[in-house]
């Protein structure tokens, strides 16, 4: 039986995550704001307690203010990176050593669509992802020979809480660049994910899925 950690898994598309792989078998641990992902040694104590990781989703992710990048907030801009990005990453460090030396393992991180065409007005959030999509290829490139698989996720506008403070123009104009004209659903980006983690995505790594309703395919 495999076992799971999904940072961010109380709520919208982690806590979709979280109840797909349980459902799939999976034994799986979730954080929400009780651990800080871009505290290093918070992040290693809670894995430390954990035991074995088979599977990483990295979930955890803030959206940050509306702004011009030209006037952005130099606080806010440190503090989206710092927890959707570097998080990632210190994640990721206290994790995948274990993976490798057992000689198995499945990291699935979620970017955004924003990667590959970005919307305007949140530049913190649109580098952030897209620096996830370049720290994804780095991975699996570095892991390709130790059963450790690394991959991404990018899915366009899902209406979660993630954009409760969003101005809603900002959300309609998202909802517009999608040719299916629709939200992606929570359940939708867990089933990619579910695939993404199990023994079947065995030769792929380093990879960016979309799951954009046709937005910007290339």
């Amino acid at each position: 039986m495999r076992t799971a950690l999904v940072t961010g898994g109380t709520r919208g598309i982690g806590k979709a995550i979280v109840e797909k792989l349980r459902r799939d078998g999976v034994v799986v641990y979730f954080w929400g704001s009780e651990v800080d992902v871009t505290h290093k040694r918070a992040v290693e104590e809670a894995v430390s307690r954990i035991g074995a990781v088979d599977v990483l989703v990295n979930n955890a992710g803030i959206f940050g203010p509306v702004g011009s990048a030209l006037t952005y907030d130099r606080t806010e801009w440190d503090r989206v990176l710092a927890v959707n990005l570097t998080g990632q990453l210190i994640v990721s460090q206290a994790v995948i050593p274990g993976m490798v030396s057992r000689g198995y393992g499945r990291v699935v991180n979620l970017s955004s669509v924003v990667a590959k065409d970005t919307n305007p007005l949140c530049p913190a959030y649109t580098v952030s992802k897209a620096g996830i999509v370049a720290l994804t290829r780095c991975l699996g490139l570095e892991l390709a020979k130790t059963g450790v698989t690394v991959n991404c996720v990018m899915p366009a506008a899902v209406n979660t809480d993630l954009f409760k403070d969003t101005p809603p123009s900002q959300v309609e104009m998202m909802l517009k660049k999608c040719p299916m004209q629709r939200f992606v659903t929570v359940s939708e980006v867990a089933n990619l994910v579910a695939w993404l983690a199990s023994d079947e995505c065995s030769a792929t790594t380093g990879a960016a899925f979309d799951i954009a309703g046709g937005r910007c395919q290339f």
